[in-house]
């Protein structure tokens, strides 16, 4: 199957790290050019550095921006102007009880995790519909379908990106761009490594204890009982953004090993 993306300009937001940072390499290999985004320059260009010794010969565009508020949309646009595609990534999360969470944090989670790709889909995809050919992929979540109680507010926000992604993908019927949504389970990122160190100082165990049983105790519906590699969700990311997945829209695409007990 060839997955020749050579000549296709990508945006990945939150590229520093996690899945973003392995998807945006995985694109690299493949040929795009691809746009590395973080809150801060020195991240990115840290994280470019890294992936030019990994990715001989690949091109990468510096985009550093805050995309918890739209001035930081706006910096990722103007350092890259145009994209056949767009991997929404940027997100956060922390762990905290229903009756804990603020207004505040409510506002800061829809912001980061759902509005930085609606600022961002919503300039780079009339440019894809011109062209006739363009990719838009959404990084939502398991938790998007089982809402995890130690963090509604982050489920809340997942769920969110699928009607956004659902409903982008039909506004852009006949046109040649597709919309998919792509559901990581338990995957062995930066992000996670930093929730299982505040699950374990809050239960008072060793942090390597609990990464043992973290998917026995709290996704004990995983098929594959383990948590993923980075790597194994940017290759359905990679997938869905090549020229074979053209058949492939307004889909939620689970990576999570089987954590969701559904047929469909």
């Amino acid at each position: 199957m060839d997955l020749n993306l050579k000549g296709r300009t990508t945006v990945v937001s939150g590229s520093t790290a996690g899945i973003g940072y392995a998807a945006a390499r995985e694109l690299a290999r493949l040929g795009a050019r691809v746009a590395i985004n973080g809150r801060t320059e020195a991240r990115v260009t840290k994280a470019i550095g890294t992936l030019k010794g990994e990715v001989k010969g690949a091109e990468f565009i510096a985009a550093p921006g805050d995309l918890s508020n739209a001035a930081g949309a706006t910096a990722v646009i103007k350092a890259c102007p145009d994209a056949d595609i767009l991997v929404n990534n940027t997100a956060i999360f922390s762990v905290a009880k229903f009756f804990d969470i603020t207004d505040g944090e409510w506002l800061r989670f829809f912001e980061t995790n759902v509005l930085s790709g609606v600022r961002l889909s919503r300039y780079y995809t009339p440019l894809m519909v011109k062209r006739g050919w363009g990719r838009v992929v959404f990084i939502s979540s398991e938790s998007a379908l089982h809402i995890p109680v130690e963090m509604v507010h982050y489920g809340m926000t997942k769920t969110a990106q699928l009607a956004v992604s659902r409903g982008l993908a039909e506004s852009l019927s006949g046109t040649g761009v597709t919309v998919n949504a792509v559901l990581p389970g338990p995957t062995n990122s930066d992000g996670v490594s930093d929730l299982l160190d505040t699950l374990a100082k809050q239960r008072g165990v060793p942090k390597a204890q609990l990464e043992k049983e973290f998917v026995p105790t709290f996704r004990p519906s995983s098929i594959i009982q383990r948590v993923a590699s980075v790597e194994e969700v940017a290759n359905m990311v990679v997938y869905v953004c090549s020229p074979q997945a053209s058949a492939t829209t307004g889909a939620s695409l689970r990576v999570d090993g089987g954590v969701v007990s559904s047929i469909i």
